[in-house]
């Protein structure tokens, strides 16, 4: 004898599966067609938001590291304040480590040493490297342009910038303070390539300072804002310019391990380990701009999402209302030998899931398959002016994915249980009547 549950779930079965070829076996393709598509721009429209998310940040990382420090004093970005960077501050700040970064309030700063000292199984700064910045003139024989000069040290890891390179090779080691890396961007307005000499002009207690530099190399981080402005080469040359002692830098950039809770980390550094003369910051508050309009496409991945979502939910109230419509008169059949109006709605519920799931398997080999492709072909295309990016990325999160599909399944189905009740709108002897 079958339960109520098992008769419902045979009825539906048995009509989601039959071989009627009729109008509404149209109308179901159609609808799974397009639960295929919405399912696919939602897995698409999260792969590449995350994607983009993702590169952007790491080419600001990169090229800028996590946090930044400096003098107290210091009100703009590249205010030249020198502070002096001993080999014991380098040490304390490479020392720090933990397991993971927690956020803390004000409330819950006394405990704050104490976390990161007794979480010590991995390091939480992977490098630190001082720098100079100063504002610069870069000449050729006929223009120049105005720009900032980034010195690194002899021990600075140019493997961060390599995967930027796009001619030449850092400054060697032999002949740092003779050569410079410019970028792409200002390598085309001056008409300059690997091996061309050029003049780059500083100004110090109103003498202009010139400096005769060959090319070494050309980069393009694609971030139009660093890209137009920044040359690097040595902070020795910058030093030499400004006649500060070895030890002394604009600042200090700190590479943090992945998964590192930067804000955290950088509260510590404030707290536990620099003097009062010297001050720390994120660079997402060096920077804020750039973030914020990251964090803006969270909006529009949300949008896109909820969009799609409302898409699919009323592409299967729709389908829902023809099944019950079609099947007015074995609704009529049903409740003619007694059952019940919630164990009849219960069988166009399990049809529509059907319908639902098979959308969903459709959507999801549409939009890996499609994200797959663009992964390994990279043949969606983007202005690099306007992205940052030229090529859309790719990121796909497995559980991001599973979370996509369970609230798809989950918003839809609840849906559907409102307009199912129009079962209960039918009575037997009129459905039997006018079939």
């Amino acid at each position: 004898m079958r339960s109520k549950s098992n008769t419902s779930l045979f009825i539906a079965t048995r009509l989601a599966f039959n071989g009627d070829k009729s109008f509404t076996r149209i109308i179901l393709g159609i609808a799974i067609v397009g639960l295929a598509i919405s399912t696919a721009v939602m897995i698409l429209s999260s792969a590449i938001i995350s994607g983009f998310k993702n590169e952007v940040h790491e080419k600001i990382f990169g090229f800028w590291g996590h946090v930044h420090i400096s003098d107290a004093g210091v009100t703009r970005n590249f205010d030249l304040r020198p502070i002096d960077v001993s080999p014991t501050l380098i040490s304390q700040l490479r020392s720090v480590k933990t397991t993971d970064f927690a956020e803390m309030d004000e409330s819950n700063k006394g405990a704050l040493k104490s976390f990161f000292q007794s979480n010590d199984e991995r390091a939480a700064i992977t490098q630190v490297y001082p720098y100079i910045i100063m504002p610069c003139l870069i000449e050729n024989k006929k223009d120049l342009l105005a720009g900032l000069f980034k010195g690194v040290s002899d021990d600075f890891n140019w493997d961060n910038l390599q995967r930027f390179m796009v001619a030449g090779h850092p400054p060697s080691a032999n002949n740092h303070q003779a050569q410079i890396v410019i970028s792409k961007i200002i390598a085309k307005k001056l008409a300059l390539k690997v091996g061309d000499r050029l003049i780059v002009s500083f100004v110090k207690d109103n003498a202009r300072l010139r400096r005769a530099l060959t090319i070494c190399g050309i980069y393009n981080t694609g971030l139009e804002e660093y890209d137009e402005r920044f040359v690097l080469g040595s902070s020795d040359l910058l030093r030499s310019v400004l006649g500060w002692e070895a030890n002394q830098f604009s600042g200090l950039e700190v590479f943090a391990a992945p998964n590192t809770d930067i804000p955290a980390l950088n509260e510590y550094i404030y707290a536990e380990i620099l003097p009062s003369s010297m001050y720390c910051e994120t660079i997402f508050e060096k920077f804020p701009n750039i973030f914020e309009w990251l964090n803006l496409q969270d909006i529009n991945e949300r949008v896109i999402l909820q969009l799609m979502g409302l898409v699919a939910i009323i592409n299967l109230t729709t389908v829902l209302l023809i099944l019950i419509l079609e099947r007015t008169r074995m609704v009529g059949v049903l409740k003619a030998l007694g059952a019940s109006n919630w164990s009849i709605r219960k069988v166009f519920l399990y049809h529509a899931a059907y319908i639902l799931i098979t959308g969903l398997v459709a959507g999801n080999a549409l939009g890996l398959g499609i994200a797959w492709l663009q992964k390994t072909t990279g043949w969606i295309k983007l202005d690099e002016t306007n992205y940052y990016l030229s090529v859309a990325p790719i990121h796909i999160d497995f559980w991001q994915i599973v979370l996509i599909n369970l609230i798809a399944f989950l918003a839809c189905m609840i849906t559907l249980v409102l307009p199912s009740y129009i079962v209960s709108r039918i009575t037997p002897v009129k459905a039997l009547r006018f079939s």
